[in-house]
């Protein structure tokens, strides 16, 4: 399943995980069942730490869960995670043996504070580059809430339930069986639609900000750089938009952007992001500002 390269990049991985975890597999006759049991087999074989069982009780099958030794998996994969998601795999095995993810210390005590009971769904494509954000959130809000479950689901897997949901595109998120969201999706939104309290404890940190001088309302390559502009002149600034990058987000190859012979959208607007939060830039989301 695994090439000898894959192998040996997974391993060292594997050498920073924090406690034992465990793989357990819920496995049928298919061939698909075949192809997962050889996957979680050859990660076990590669760390002392990494042990696999058989014997899950998952109802969607094949798939397998990850959990903490002794205690029960809550993240959940339907499917084989590699092509894009393989990177949600590697964060998955680390996070769940309690390796510390690389978010804001606020926001990781937002995630903590959810208390939801819910099982979430998220339909992916291996060739999806959108889907694994998603992914890689619900997995985190799993992780630290006991009661949560969170799933990937192929759905070249399970072409039945594609049907049945009428799923057209992806990435696309269930909440309990309920449709809550699709497309590109922030941990940060994701985390937003989840809090409850979240529309009060924003106005209190927007209330507790100084007027700003000029605010941009987008936050594409025209709205970024009006910001670096007025930055510049020592003027304060905010910005306010849905998501840093606009539908640049959502475009792979920009090969007509002057002065940049080639680039991705993605990358793009990180590095403008970077650059933008380099002159104190206050970047704030506009679904948050208007539930205020």
């Amino acid at each position: 399943m695994l090439d000898q390269n894959i192998k040996t990049q997974l391993k060292t991985y594997l050498e920073r995980l924090e406690s034992p975890i465990e793989l357990v597999a819920a496995l049928d006759d298919s061939d698909k069942a075949v192809k997962i049991k050889e996957l979680v087999t050859e990660i076990a074989e590669l760390s002392d730490r990494v042990t696999a069982r058989f014997d899950g009780q998952n109802p969607r099958r094949p798939s397998f869960g990850i959990a903490k030794a002794g205690e029960q998996p809550r993240v959940f994969f339907a499917g084989l995670p590699m092509g894009h998601e393989f990177t949600s795999l590697i964060l998955a095995l680390l996070q769940v043996s309690g390796y510390a993810p690389k978010v804001a210390p606020e926001l990781l005590e937002q995630i903590k504070g959810l208390q939801v009971s819910d099982h979430f769904d998220v339909f992916v494509s291996l060739s999806c580059h959108n889907c694994p954000d998603v992914v890689q959130a619900l997995n985190l809000i799993a992780i630290y809430n006991p009661n949560a479950t969170a799933t990937m689901i192929d759905g070249a897997f399970f072409q039945d339930e594609v049907e049945e949901r009428k799923i057209m595109a992806v990435p696309m998120v269930f909440q309990n069986g309920q449709h809550i969201g699709q497309g590109r999706m922030t941990l940060e939104e994701i985390v937003a639609k989840l809090d409850n309290n979240s529309a009060e404890k924003d106005a209190a940190a927007i209330n507790a900000k100084a007027a700003f001088d000029v605010l941009v309302v987008g936050a594409g390559p025209a709205g970024g750089t009006s910001a670096i502009y007025a930055a510049r002149k020592g003027i304060r600034t905010g910005m306010i938009a849905e998501r840093f990058g606009g539908q640049v987000m959502d475009t792979m190859d920009i090969e007509n952007f002057t002065s940049v012979q080639k680039t991705l959208g993605p990358k793009f607007a990180t590095d403008m992001e970077a650059h933008i939060r380099e002159y104190d830039v206050d970047i704030m989301n506009l679904q948050r500002v208007s539930k205020i």
